[in-house]
């Protein structure tokens, strides 16, 4: 995509992606490029740490007008590690994380950790992933634990449309939600990709749910703009 094909929105919301990693603290954006087209934003270059790479990314879906959000970002260690080097941090971050069950294990392979194992609840099976990705020399993590409650408790959905309407950052208006089984579905339309995510994180608290189908459409308004949360 050349300059020439951009609109003024698109040149609105790079200008503004890229103002937003530049501010914020855990993003080290010297080599990271951004692209926009169509409230598609691209995000190349590369980056010393995964979890770096992950909070670019959030950093890019807290700006309005954002849809959805490429990620190529490559990672590159400013000094090499083993496998045994991060098989050793990722067991020790596991073991002193009081949300991570002993059930959850972690393997490594050319710097990509998989978990494995079986959880209650879906924010153990989060609270997994997120130990690990700040480990130095991480380029990857593919979370594989199953989560498994001991019994679905009555009325999950009620609970849930609940949650959604306590949250202090998010309009949960339009938002609706069904559940089948262990899985709930979320649908509806929000302004933010932060939104979005809230209403995500919402739902998969909910006791018995196993997994959170997150349908829900972002629709910004027509003028971007920058959101000062911080995920």
């Amino acid at each position: 995509m050349t300059t020439t094909n951009l609109t003024e929105a698109d040149r609105r919301v790079r200008e503004s992606v890229t103002r937003q990693l530049d501010w914020d603290p855990e993003v080290e954006d010297s080599a990271v490029g951004v692209a926009a087209h169509g409230g598609a934003v691209t995000l190349t270059g590369y980056i010393d740490s995964y979890a770096g790479k992950l909070a670019a990314e959030r950093a890019a879906k807290r700006v309005h007008g954002v849809r959805a959000v490429a990620n190529d970002i490559e990672v590159r260690l400013k000094l090499g590690r083993t496998d045994e080097d991060i098989a050793r941090d990722a067991a020790r971050a596991l073991a002193l994380h009081s949300g991570v069950p002993e059930s959850v294990q972690a393997a490594v392979h050319n710097g990509h950790v998989a978990l494995t194992g079986m959880v209650n609840w879906i924010v153990q099976k989060e609270r997994a992933e997120k130990a690990v990705r700040h480990i130095q020399g991480v380029h990857g993590v593919r979370n594989h634990i199953d989560v498994r409650p001991h019994a679905a408790e009555r009325d999950v959905r009620h609970r849930i449309v609940e949650a959604l309407h306590r949250n202090a950052d998010l309009d949960a208006r339009h938002i609706s939600v069904a559940v089948a089984g262990a899985v709930a579905t979320l649908s509806g339309t929000v302004r933010t990709w932060l939104q979005r995510d809230a209403a995500g994180h919402a739902a998969a608290h909910a006791p018995g749910i196993t997994e959170v189908d997150n349908r829900i459409v972002v629709e910004p308004p027509d003028r971007p703009e920058v959101l000062d949360e911080i995920c």
